[in-house]
């Protein structure tokens, strides 16, 4: 069963920042590549960013290029977000999967960005 454990949530101020953690388990992580998706009120879930699982080879949505960081430590099992110039539209509950996604997501982190 997939287990997913997403962390380091909560609310700032726009132009602020945050890290998000995610741990998943060992069978995952080991052959898969890992990605961050996040689902808005009221909108379908979307791809945030992906990484490889050798993280020779990362890729971002356009609306978040430049201001967000996809990094993975292997040893650890754990996949980040770096999320810097944080801006209203990015509230949302994050949430990491491998890529393609499996069934069986965590129950996600929530990001809030408002003033």
């Amino acid at each position: 069963q997939v287990q997913l454990v997403e962390s380091g949530g909560g609310l700032v101020q726009p132009g602020g920042s945050l890290r998000l953690s995610c741990t998943a388990s060992a069978t995952i992580f080991s052959i898969r590549a890992m990605g961050w998706y996040r689902q808005a009120p009221g909108k379908q879930r979307e791809f945030v960013a992906t990484i490889e699982r050798a993280r020779t080879t990362t890729n971002y949505a356009d609306s978040v290029k430049g201001r967000f960081t996809i990094s993975r430590d292997n040893a650890k099992n754990t996949v980040y977000l770096q999320m810097n110039n944080l801006k209203p539209e990015d509230t949302a509950v994050y949430y990491c999967n491998s890529v393609p996604p499996l069934p069986g997501w965590g129950q996600g982190t929530q990001v809030t960005v408002s003033s």
